[in-house]
């Protein structure tokens, strides 16, 4: 049964924001953080994100036979004071867990990566921020960024965000992204629906690949 629709749904609709893009032709897959240090609630950083590792790993599983790119994203830093986190690492003292080397910043041993997998190391919030992600894209002529990962008021949003602004059509995945606070997430994947992506629900995604 569908939620009713609230003040700021029904306001935003009259203004004509969420829209859809819709999937393009050249899809890709990123990954983002899933990483030990933000998938184990133990850590300072970490929350629940069990289902969210579930999720992810359907849509590998659906991209593998399809010779759909697939990225992964870790965050980790090198230098003793934190100085490659810049002045981000003053909003977080949990950053300090993430260290170049240790499990913090390895994938999720839950997940089925396969050898050969490009992850990728960031700095900052955005995928792209400081990679070579765009290129990556580029040259397969993707048009399309299935997104998933954590968190998504921040690495997600974030990576999101830039992905309409370089010209892709990113595909936020509903069930596939998760975050500490549930507020906000869902605030996050209002906001992105409204301005910036189109939030997919998984079996949406799953019917696009079929389809393909």
């Amino acid at each position: 049964m569908s939620q009713p629709l609230s003040d700021d749904d029904i306001f935003f609709a009259e203004r004509g924001f969420g829209l859809t893009m819709g999937f393009g032709q050249r899809p890709a897959l990123v990954v983002v953080d899933v990483i030990r240090g933000f998938t184990d609630p133990a850590m300072p950083l970490g929350s629940d994100l069990d289902d969210v590792v579930v999720q992810v790993n359907r849509l590998l599983e659906a991209c593998r036979p399809r010779g759909i790119p697939v990225f992964f994203m870790t965050v980790s830093y090198d230098e003793p004071n934190l100085e490659d986190a810049g002045v981000w690492a003053l909003k977080q003292k949990g950053a300090q867990t993430l260290r170049t080397g240790s499990d913090a910043v390895k994938l999720d041993p839950r997940l089925r990566a396969e050898p050969g997998d490009p992850v990728l190391v960031k700095k900052y919030a955005s995928s792209f921020f400081g990679t070579d992600l765009l290129s990556r894209l580029v040259s397969r002529g993707v048009d399309t960024l299935l997104i998933t990962g954590c968190t998504t008021s921040g690495c997600v949003r974030a990576t999101a965000v830039d992905a309409v602004q370089n010209g892709l059509r990113p595909m936020v995945v509903r069930e596939a992204v998760g975050d500490r606070s549930q507020a906000a997430h869902e605030q996050s994947l209002f906001d992105l629906q409204a301005k910036y992506a189109d939030v997919v629900e998984v079996e949406t995604v799953l019917e696009y690949l079929r389809r393909r």
